[in-house]
C-alpha cells in the first residue's frame, strides 16, 4: 500500500507542481491587493529573512529600554536561563533556589528563546496556506528554520531534509512507521538504547541487540559481527546515553552499517545540547542517514524537534500519520501526496516549537560546543571525585576516562534505597532523577540484575524496583552547585540510614536499589 502511494506521488509530480504553483499565484494575488500592500509584504518578508538567517549578534533590552548587544558565553549564560535563580516554595514553608541536576530529562528555557517565541507570536498566522501578511511572515520563519536545522548538523540540503516533530520519541515512531516494511525487517540496536529507540522498532519488526561491555560502553566488534551474520535493514543507535553519558562513535557505526547494506538511525536527544554533531563523516560511507532530536533538551521547552533525514529515502515511504497538510489533491477514491518534509507533517504545525528551536540553535552555537564540553567535563569530574569519597557509594560507568561522556553521572549506595534518598534530596532543594530512566535493560545490566529477575518488578516508580540516581548537567550549572549537592548527598545518605534503622516499615524497602 505504501509503495502504491509513492508511485502515485511520482506519477502525479507534474500535476502537483502545477497545482502548487497556481495556489501560490492565487495567494500572492489575494494578499497583494495594492502596491502599498505588496510593499508591506515584501518589506516584512525581507525583515524576516534577515532575522532568521542570523546566528550571532543577539540583543537584549536593557533597563533603559534600548537594545544592547549581548554575547552569550559559558561564563554568563546562567543569567539568561529562566527560573534557575528564582526561589521555590518548599513543603516546609521555606523558599529555596533549586539545584537543577535533571537536565537530561528536560531543560529550562533560555530567556532569549522565550523572548523570541513571544515576539514571533505577535505576527503569528496559519502556516502554508493562509491568505494574510501574518501567514506569510510565519510561513517564511517556519521554512527558513528548516535550513537552520540542516546547517546546525552539517547536513547537505541537496540530500537531506528537515521534518518537524514534537519530540524525539514522536520522531522515532514516525520514522519507524514509515521505514519498516513488514514484521520480518531486521533492526540492529544496542542494549544502551532509550525505550524510544527500542520499542518504536520492537513493536513493528524484529530487533536484535549488540551488547555493552562491563563499563556500559557499546561493543563495536559485536555490532560488526551481528551485521555480518544477519540481513539488517536499519541500525538504530543513540548518540549519547541518558544513563551513563557515553558518546557513541556513530560515524564508525555508520560505516559498518553501510558496508553491509543497512541504513543508520541516530537518537540525538542527549547529544545536541552537549556536543557539535555532523551528519557528514570523514568519508561518504560514514555519513549519517537519519538523526532525531528534541528542542526541549536544548533549552526550548515548547514541544519542537526534528528528523533530519535523506530526502530520497523519506519520499519512498509513507508514515502512518494522515490528515491535512500532507496532500496535494484528494478525490473520492484517490489521493496524491506531497513529498517530504510535508509528507511527514500532518496537522497544524507547532509554530512556537519551531521558533524556539531555531533560537536555541543560535544561542548554543554562540556559546560554543568546545566551551560546553570543557565545562561539563569539569562538573562531571568534580561530582565523581566527591562521590568517590563517600562510604558504600556505587558510581556507574567509567570513572577514570571521562573523555567520551556528556554531563551525566549515575550513582547508588549499597546500604540505602535510591527512592528514599532521591526524595530526601528533593526536600533539601535539589532536582535529580531516580529510577531506570526509560532505559531499563541497560540499567539492569549496569546493576548486575539478570533479566529473569525483572519479571517480579512492580513498576519503575516503586521503591522496591531497582534504580539509580542521576545527576545531569546543563550549560548553566556551576562548580559551587556541585559542591553543595555533594553535601546534600552526604547528609541525605546518613539521614536515610538513620531513619531506616528506626522504622520497621522502611526496613522492608531494599537497599542498593
Amino acid at each position: 500500500m505504501k509503495r502504491f502511494f509513492v508511485r502515485s506521488v511520482s506519477a502525479a509530480l507534474t500535476l502537483s507542481v502545477m497545482v502548487t504553483g497556481l495556489s501560490s499565484c492565487a495567494q500572492k494575488d489575494s494578499t497583494a491587493t495594492g502596491s502599498s500592500a505588496s510593499s508591506e509584504v515584501t518589506a516584512q518578508s525581507s525583515d524576516v529573512s534577515a532575522e532568521t538567517s542570523e546566528s550571532t549578534g543577539s540583543s537584549e533590552t536593557s533597563d533603559s529600554g534600548a537594545d544592547t548587544p549581548v554575547s552569550y558565553t559559558i561564563d554568563n549564560i546562567r543569567q539568561y536561563v529562566v527560573g534557575v535563580d528564582e526561589p521555590v516554595a518548599m513543603e516546609d514553608g521555606s523558599s529555596k533556589v533549586i539545584i537543577n541536576f535533571d537536565n537530561a530529562a528536560t531543560t529550562p528555557a533560555l530567556k532569549p528563546v522565550m523572548d523570541e517565541v513571544n515576539s514571533k507570536l505577535e505576527t503569528y498566522g496559519s502556516i502554508g496556506r493562509g491568505y494574510s501578511v501574518k501567514s506569510n511572515i510565519s510561513t517564511e520563519i517556519y521554512d527558513n528554520t528548516r535550513e537552520k536545522v540542516l546547517s546546525f548538523v552539517n547536513a547537505d540540503p541537496e540530500k537531506y531534509t528537515c521534518v518537524y516533530v514534537n519530540n524525539t520519541t514522536d520522531g522515532l515512531n514516525k520514522l519507524a512507521s514509515a521505514l519498516v516494511g513488514n514484521k520480518n525487517d531486521v533492526v540492529l540496536a544496542t542494549r544502551m538504547e532509550h525505550h524510544a529507540n527500542d520499542l518504536s522498532w520492537r513493536e513493528r519488526c524484529k530487533v536484535i541487540y549488540a551488547e555493552v561491555d562491563d563499563q556500559g560502553r557499546v561493543k563495536y566488534d559485536e555490532l560488526e559481527k551481528m551485521l555480518s551474520e544477519n540481513k539488517v535493514k536499519y541500525v538504530a543507535v543513540t548518540a549519547a546515553s541518558n544513563v551513563t553519558g557515553y558518546v557513541t562513535d556513530v560515524h564508525r557505526v555508520a560505516r559498518m552499517a553501510h558496508e553491509h547494506g543497512a541504513l543508520i538511525i541516530v537518537d540525538g536527544a542527549q547529544i545536541v545540547a552537549h556536543r557539535s554533531f555532523s551528519m557528514l563523516g570523514s568519508t561518504p560511507e560514514e555519513n549519517i542517514d537519519f538523526l532525531v532530536f528534541s528542542a526541549h533538551k536544548m533549552y526550548s521547552p515548547y514541544g519542537g524537534g526534528a528528523i533530519v533525514g535523506l530526502s530520497d529515502v523519506l519520499n519512498e515511504h509513507m508514515p502512518t500519520f494522515y490528515g491535512g497538510g500532507i496532500v496535494d489533491i484528494v478525490s473520492d477514491y484517490n489521493v496524491t501526496y506531497k513529498e517530504a518534509p510535508e509528507l511527514y507533517e500532518a496537522g497544524s504545525p507547532n509554530y512556537p516549537g519551531v521558533v524556539g528551536l531555531g533560537k536555541a540553535i543560535d544561542i548554543l552555537k554562540e556559546v560554543g560546543f568546545d566551551s560546553i564540553q570543557s565545562h561539563e567535563q569539569v562538573l562531571v569530574k568534580r561530582l565523581i571525585d566527591g562521590l568517590s569519597k563517600m562510604d558504600n557509594v556505587i558510581i556507574y560507568g567509567d570513572t577514570s576516562d571521562l573523555s567520551d561522556r556528556v554531563g551525566v553521572v549515575t550513582f547508588n549506595f549499597s546500604d540505602a534505597n535510591t527512592s528514599l534518598l532521591a526524595t530526601k534530596l528533593s526536600k533539601m532543594g535539589s532536582a535529580t532523577r531516580r529510577g531506570a530512566f526509560c532505559a531499563h535493560p541497560y540499567v539492569w545490566r549496569l546493576m548486575g540484575i539478570p533479566d529473569n529477575e525483572t519479571e517480579g518488578f512492580i513498576g519503575c516508580d516503586s521503591s522496591k524496583t531497582p534504580g539509580m540516581i542521576r545527576a545531569s548537567f546543563g550549560i548553566y550549572n556551576t562548580e559551587a552547585e556541585v559542591d553543595e549537592f555533594l553535601k546534600m548527598v552526604d547528609q541525605a545518605h546518613k539521614e536515610v540510614i538513620e531513619e531506616v534503622s528506626q522504622n520497621i516499615v522502611l526496613q522492608d524497602i531494599p537497599a542498593g536499589y
